[in-house]
Order: structure tokens, then C-alpha cells, then sequence
């Protein structure tokens, strides 16, 4: 085992990492969340979800988080009906993304306080390390 404090520096990175790709992943979806296909009845963009994994760091033993995957949604796209639009199909419905701008803010949210939390432990874990470099130089 390493020293606690270097332990905890390397699970809040693993952290932060994680997080900011999730906030990445998240922009994306609400970029696009307007974004029909090109061409009549092609799909538009879809949603993409984020999914994490914890991972064994054999160097100091401690559990880290890591992207597993980043998937698509499944879910069904939305149709509205405009038989001017460009992306119409033959019955005159377009399909848009399933990006629910709701879903999406607090996804935004819930990453943004993640990341800030994993941002606090490591501003914490450097005072700490610093408070006890000083212990020792003064001792």
C-alpha cells in the first residue's frame, strides 16, 4: 500500500478524468440535440451515454474510475411532422435526436458537482502533503 495521501491524489484524478469526459459526452448530446439526418428519412444524431467502471491500480492498491464504454441510446427518436424540411421522409415526418434537454442539464449537473468534489480532494490532499513536508523540515 502506498502512502494514503498519494492514494487519495490518484483516485480523485481518476475522478476528475472520468467526470470530464462525461461533461464532454453530455455537450455533445445537447450540440446536436436539434440535429436531423441529411437526407430524406435518414436518422438523426443519437443520444450517447456514458457508462463507468471501477479498476484495480496494482501500484498502490486502490480502486480507481474509468469510462467502460461510450454507448448509444436506444431509445426511439422523435417525429414531428414538416413535409417541407429537407429531412422529411415520404410521409412528411422528420425525425429528430432522443435527447431530452431535461435528462441532459441534470446529467451536466450532477458531472459539474463530481468533478468540483474530486477537484476539492485533491486541492486537500496537496495541503495536507505540504503541511507535512513543512512538519519535517521544521523538526
Amino acid at each position: 500500500m502506498s502512502d494514503p495521501l498519494q492514494a487519495a491524489l490518484k483516485v480523485a484524478a481518476s475522478g476528475l478524468s472520468a467526470q470530464s469526459t462525461r461533461l464532454r459526452i453530455v455537450s455533445e448530446n445537447l450540440a446536436n440535440a436539434q440535429s436531423t439526418g441529411k437526407t430524406a428519412g435518414s436518422d438523426p444524431y443519437r443520444r450517447k451515454t456514458v457508462s463507468f467502471a471501477t479498476e484495480l491500480d496494482r501500484n498502490t492498491g486502490v480502486e480507481t474510475v474509468r469510462i467502460a464504454e461510450v454507448g448509444k441510446d436506444i431509445s426511439d427518436f422523435t417525429e414531428q411532422y414538416d413535409p417541407s424540411h429537407p429531412a422529411a421522409d415520404a410521409r412528411g415526418y422528420v425525425k429528430y435526436p432522443n435527447v431530452n434537454m431535461v435528462v441532459e442539464m441534470a446529467d451536466m449537473r450532477e458531472a459539474n458537482r463530481s468533478y468540483e468534489a474530486n477537484l476539492q480532494v485533491v486541492k486537500q490532499a496537496r495541503e495536507l502533503i505540504a503541511m507535512t513536508v513543512d512538519l519535517l523540515r521544521n523538526s
